[in-house]
């Protein structure tokens, strides 16, 4: 029984781990989302499948127009252009974050089948080329300042104002545009808006999202929108996203409804309304967690830690107010490890206990089997007799580890997604404890340790067994390779934490044996 068990959950924490590798996370089941009519179906297919020139041909060169003037946005914390065409966003730079060329993160992909902030009376987005007029100039805002820069269009009847809002000290902006002339008035959040470029990762979402009441819709543009997705249930934001930034886009009046859809393979999302008066919070910066929740926008619901996540929060809490204090990640997850440790260390002993005691007994009960092998009701009966008689419990060694894994995993996707451990340094080669030691010389040492670990720990398997078992350190070293070191430092803590219990019991329970 003892065999099958730790075959049991050695697989089981294999499986579990590769699971979290290889797929983003699980697909949400049930969305509510509202299908179109029939001819809002009819009208939404001739949208992203007919790709034929208009006058409002959409210009997706990142080359400036004869007559298009581009306006400088400086703050302490990002550097952006605005084009008069279309009065949009042209880049947007974050100044505190560096990407892999260490170059500063960039939240605009150009070019772009639609840019951030476009405008459109119909799903077209007709004004996203349109040139608008403007007085402003370039605009440099200093900490606790606030600076406005406005456009205006018209044509034809249609009057369009746009002003856009600057705080010094904040990523958000608030977008307003006032319109006349426009029966229904979409505006869009591009494709390339919200992806830094070299943030992309098989275990974390990457593309559009939508709050809608409190379920965050992830949306994969390959597999789910074959056909617009249509949401109308009380919309809180729609987002683009990568594993540590995001743009997203909060409407503050009322609109229609949220619509994801495909554009030459790019996932757009988009609002529609029918106001004339349109207000909006503009969000382009880290997944912080500290910065989204003092905007009150329901933003920092974009963070997700998964499935095991009302276990990460506090574990997350926990893990910033020790750093608060230590002031190295590294450090603070070791100490997260300790602290962590602690309420499982009665079970632990027990559990291995139990593990030494049953390897004291397994000459007994090689006995057993071999005496009431043509018998195994009896055999059954004889060795639950056996355990009871001396107080063992042959699943105690594996419920620790049972009990843990679901704090491991939780401590994974914090571990994962946290941008504060992104470029995070610990001690001498290792400079980003949100990255893979690039030496390899953590996953080779928590290899070493793993394997100590199953040498100290007692076990009833025949020999031949126990040196199958002896792989699984090699299997886990490898797995471990590219993790993050963040997470493969709490794995290697934990495992010199479990070596020295384990001697701590294998003490007491031989001294126990001798008195």
């Amino acid at each position: 029984m003892e065999k099958r068990a730790f075959l049991a959950v050695a697989l089981s924490v294999i499986v579990l781990i590769l699971y979290q590798i290889v797929f983003v996370k699980p697909k949400l089941e049930q969305q509510k989302l509202i299908e179109p009519t029939q001819n809002e179906a009819i009208e939404n297919k001739s949208v992203v499948e007919k790709k034929e020139p208009t006058t409002t041909k959409i210009d997706v060169t990142p080359k400036i127009s004869a007559n298009e003037k581009i306006l400088k946005v400086e703050t302490p914390l990002y550097r952006a252009e605005f084009s008069t065409k279309g009065a949009n966003i042209r880049s947007f730079v974050i100044k505190e974050y560096k990407d892999a060329n260490g170059e500063l993160t960039s939240l605009l992909k150009t070019p772009v089948n639609i840019p951030p902030m476009s405008i459109g009376q119909t799903k077209k987005f007709e004004f996203s080329s349109a040139l608008f007029n403007t007085d402003s100039e370039n605009i440099t805002i200093d900490k606790d300042n606030i600076k406005t820069l406005e456009f205006t269009f018209e044509s034809n009847g249609v009057i369009i104002k746009r002003t856009y809002k600057f705080y010094g000290n904040s990523y958000k902006i608030d977008l307003k545009d006032e319109l006349k002339g426009i029966d229904e008035y979409f505006i869009a959040l591009g494709s390339g808006f919200g992806y830094s470029g070299n943030e992309g990762s098989s275990r974390a979402h990457i593309g559009p999202v939508i709050l809608e009441e409190f379920n965050k819709r992830d949306i994969n543009p390959q597999k789910d929108l074959d056909s617009p997705k249509f949401y109308k249930d009380n919309i809180k934001w729609a987002a683009q996203e990568d594993m540590y930034f995001f743009a997203a886009i909060v409407p503050i009046t009322g609109i229609k409804e949220a619509i994801a859809y495909k554009e030459n393979d790019d996932g757009l999302v988009a609002l529609r309304s029918d106001s004339k008066i349109n207000e909006y919070v503009i969000y382009a910066g880290p997944k912080k967690q500290e910065l989204l929740k003092v905007l009150n926008l329901s933003l920092e619901n974009i963070i997700d830690f998964g499935f095991f996540s009302i276990i990460a929060k506090p574990i997350f809490w926990l893990l910033q107010s020790i750093n608060h204090y230590i002031g190295n990640y590294g450090w603070s997850i070791i100490a997260l490890t300790l602290i962590l440790r602690v309420p499982f260390i009665p079970l632990i002993n027990k559990g291995q206990s139990s593990m030494k005691k049953l390897q004291k007994l397994q000459p007994i009960m090689n006995d057993i089997k071999e005496k009431y092998k043509k018998d195994p009701q009896r055999m059954q009966k004889e060795m639950m007799e056996l355990y009871k008689k001396n107080k063992v419990n042959p699943m105690g060694g594996c419920l620790p580890i049972l009990i843990q894994i679901p704090v491991f995993f939780a401590l994974y996707k914090v571990l994962l997604v946290a941008i504060e451990l992104r470029g995070a340094p610990f001690i001498f080669w290792i400079v980003d404890l949100s990255a893979k030691d690039p030496y390899y010389v953590l996953p080779i040492i928590m290899g070493a340790t793993m394997f100590i670990q199953q040498k100290l720990t007692p076990t009833g398997m025949d020999p031949k067994q126990a040196k199958i078992m002896l792989a699984m350190p090699i299997v886990f070293t490898f797995m471990f390779l590219n993790f993050s070191s963040g997470l493969v430092l709490y794995w290697l803590c934990s495992n010199l934490l479990s070596i020295f219990q384990q001697l701590f019991v294998n003490k007491k329970v031989d001294q126990k044996a001798l008195s």
